[in-house]
């Protein structure tokens, strides 16, 4: 295997990334990045000057081709090695991201007919829209006493596959009956690269209601709407595959795209966030891996199945074969970081940074870093993209308390730092609570890397000690490693994490007088969460409805 090669290709929410790893040790040798020209689309569409309403999150699929032209072939040739030594391609995506095609694939927003209708186009994970759409789908469960409800939580989010095919439905009949296919832009890709048509089961089981076998039956669908009914064996219902599984072989038009042998294995499609675990190295239960970016995704292994209040999800094998597979996540965490540098920072902090060789979050780290717990006065609720878990609620908003006209920039950079802690560890308490224990943490991810005073306040909030994957790469490698499982080098996905995951030596640990002081601010998190976020108070609900009533939405 010392001249085995897999490509492991990431599609993350503003690029695609693809990586050459050694199948022998997980050694990368190169990688490249293809940003979408599109981006995300969430003011109007390309071409278009039609605004879109609040909440909507798109993309287009053609940037998604765009990865395999380019990224794949610039990390091959940085790589140096001879593509004909390549096994394999397996790739991940965010989820749910999802996409109308016809039965042949073409997407719906590629077809003139359809290209000006948002409906038609990619919904990226954090469409929000369909909020409307998940508290039906949410009371039809409890009134029909659907037993997979407690699988999830006991909330289906509006980021999940059935809240937002319900929303086209409901707002684009003529969309969704166009559409012979409904499917994971993670699936859609793998149909691209080897012409086969695919379900895989990480993204079924987490976010499209499939458990024990079985999708929702076909009562419970028609009751959301009649012509929901036959969606599963109409628009998805397809043989699922299982992580490692090869689903195809390159075809030669993927093959020219990529620089890629033809007929080598494609390995099935996984999840961004699931397909981390083992290359962190993680396969057994107790050590949660936290994908740490935009949003973090919190996973943990279990031997036994319990009911957690707020869980995304919980599957048998979802993400390592003969263990449930445990899911639960914050919708906002490096976007928070990212709107407070880009909106709420004074220029004299721009000219500090400058003047210093630093970039802004740089800066406000270091200066941030310099205080200890509580000496800001702060404490924030970490809701600005809403809440995952445990309270499931996308109509939840930010709060900051204690800004007085002495707070600096750096003071509510750290706060909004310690609030995505708190919200960490009201998850694992939660957890725990419910028979699901949580030991250890390891965090991948491009936020850890970047941000060292994150790791420390983390392990402080949390009284666990707190890891860093090994590999820049967290998510490609472990496609790359599924991708070498999928062409045989590997028997199991366990096998592949002893030889090809790896985890850093450094280890962040509790201080203590940090995390005394901690334990009395998260006591106070704690009581704003349930205040705000447990219907003792809904100001930010109807915060949010006087401002959609403003701008004429309701």
């Amino acid at each position: 295997m010392a001249k085995k090669y897999t490509i492991g290709v990431d599609f993350g929410t503003e690029s695609g990334r693809a990586v050459v790893v050694r199948v022998a040790d997980g050694l990368e040798l190169a990688s490249a990045v293809y940003v979408y020209p599109d981006g995300v689309i969430d003011t109007q569409l390309p071409g278009s000057d039609v605004p879109l309403p609040p909440e909507w999150a798109l993309q287009n699929s053609d940037d998604y081709i765009g990865v395999f032209q380019h990224a794949v072939p610039q990390a091959l040739a940085a790589s140096g090695i001879d593509p004909v030594d390549v096994i394999g391609i397996g790739i991940d995506f965010t989820a749910c991201t999802m996409l109308p095609t016809l039965g042949d694939g073409t997407p719906l927003c590629r077809l003139p007919e359809w290209r000006d209708h948002p409906h038609a186009w990619v919904k990226l994970w954090k469409h929000h829209a369909a909020q409307p759409e998940a508290d039906r789908i949410n009371a039809t469960a409890r009134r029909l006493d659907q037993e997979w409800l407690d699988r999830y939580g006991g909330k289906i989010s509006s980021e999940w596959f059935f809240s937002k095919a319900l929303q086209i439905l409901d707002e684009a009949p003529a969309v969704y009956h166009a559409a012979d296919r409904l499917l994971e832009a993670a699936d859609w890709v793998v149909w691209q690269l080897c012409g086969v048509e695919t379900r895989n089961t990480c993204t079924a089981g987490y976010k499209a209601i499939y458990q024990d076998g079985r999708f929702p039956d076909t009562d419970y669908l028609a009751a959301l709407h009649p012509d929901l009914a036959n969606v599963v064996e109409t628009k998805m219902k397809r043989d699922l595959a299982a992580l490692g599984d090869r689903a195809g072989d390159l075809t030669p038009e993927a093959a020219a795209w990529t620089g890629l042998p033809a007929g080598i294995a494609v390995a099935v499609a996984n999840v961004d966030a699931h397909v981390t675990v083992p290359a962190a190295q993680v396969v057994e239960p107790g050590r949660m891996v936290m994908i740490m970016g935009t949003s973090t995704c919190h996973m943990v292994l279990g031997e036994e199945l319990h009911a957690v209040p707020g869980m995304c999800g919980v599957v048998d094998g979802g993400i390592i074969p003969g263990q449930y597979g445990y899911e639960a996540g914050q919708s906002g965490v490096g976007d928070i970081f990212a709107w407070f540098v880009d909106h709420a920072v004074p220029p004299e902090y721009h000219q500090a940074a400058a003047a210093a060789g630093l970039n802004l979050h740089q800066y406000l780290e270091q200066q941030a870093a310099q205080q200890t717990p509580g000496e800001h006065g702060l404490l924030a609720l970490d809701w600005w993209n809403g809440n995952r878990s445990v309270l499931v609620d996308v109509d939840l908003s930010g709060l900051l308390v204690g800004a007085t006209l002495a707070t600096r920039a750096p003071d509510i950079y750290r706060a909004l730092i310690e609030a995505t802690a708190y919200g960490t560890r009201v998850i694992i308490e939660t957890f725990e609570a419910s028979g699901v224990p949580v030991t250890e943490l390891v965090a991948a991810g491009g936020l850890p890397e970047k941000n060292k005073l994150l790791m420390q306040v983390y392990a402080d909030v949390t009284g666990r000690a707190f890891r860093l994957i090994g590999s820049t790469q967290g998510p490609a490698l472990g496609s790359a490693m599924h991708a070498a499982v999928a062409a045989g080098a590997y028997p199991d996905i366990q096998a592949a994490a002893a030889r090809m995951g790896t985890l850093k030596d450094e280890v962040f640990r509790p201080i203590p007088a940090h995390q005394a002081v901690y334990d009395r601010l998260y006591a106070d998190y704690v009581m704003l969460h349930d205040t705000f976020g447990r219907g003792a108070n809904d100001v930010m609900k109807r915060l949010r409805h006087i401002r959609n009533q403003a701008r004429g939405l309701v």
